[in-house]
């Protein structure tokens, strides 16, 4: 079992590894911070979905913009589609892959940004999303763990974090990107609280 143990995250460590060497995606990390950046600093608005764990991470991302990450500071607007009720609403009366481009039809707004989450990049509901968004005049961050993605093709920059043929270890690297992207945002909006890390 301890073999089994330190596989994992031997291969965690890699999956990080490659992330960390990836020029690519090390520059998509830093647009897309900029992104949310640029809509915050102007008045608008975050909307983030996904499905399964990646629905987590959707919130996880909405929770500490609007909420609290390290320190505290002023909210930002942001928010999930995760609401059971809207969910099963749109599912049962329009399909599932409905759910979230329903959302974004009903609430987003030009300038805003929609962090579109799927570890597949191929999620129907997720796609639909990000082209609801775009006619919607909005930003579209993608975060997948597949390369020329479906996703992809409809995010204004859309981060790969190639880790394996399972979700699992795209989004553990998923929640590191998160986390970074919140960090960089706050160090523009609100670098006094970086100021003891300098």
């Amino acid at each position: 079992m301890i073999d089994h143990i330190k596989g994992n995250l031997i291969e965690a460590r890699d999956a990080l590894d490659r992330l960390i060497n990836d020029s690519v995606q090390l520059s998509n990390i830093e647009t897309s911070a900029n992104i949310l950046v640029d809509a915050l600093r102007n008045g608008k608005r975050v909307i983030s979905c996904g499905n399964g764990g990646s629905m987590c991470d959707a919130m996880h991302l909405a929770e500490e913009l609007s909420g609290r990450f390290r320190d505290d500071r002023p909210a930002m607007a942001a928010t999930a589609i995760s609401d059971p009720s809207y969910i099963s609403c749109v599912a049962n009366d329009y399909g599932y892959e409905h759910v979230f481009a329903r959302f974004v039809d009903g609430n987003g707004a030009t300038g805003d940004v929609l962090f579109a989450i799927s570890t597949s990049g191929s999620s129907p509901s997720v796609v639909l999303a990000a082209q609801a968004a775009r006619a919607k005049g909005m930003k579209v961050i993608g975060l997948t763990g597949r390369a020329d993605s479906q996703l992809g093709q409809h995010a204004d920059v859309c981060i790969c974090t190639s880790a394996g043929r399972y979700a699992d270890r795209v989004q553990e690297l998923h929640i590191k990107v998160i986390h970074i992207l919140i960090e960089l945002t706050e160090r523009v909006l609100q670098p006094t609280n970086y100021r003891h890390t300098e």
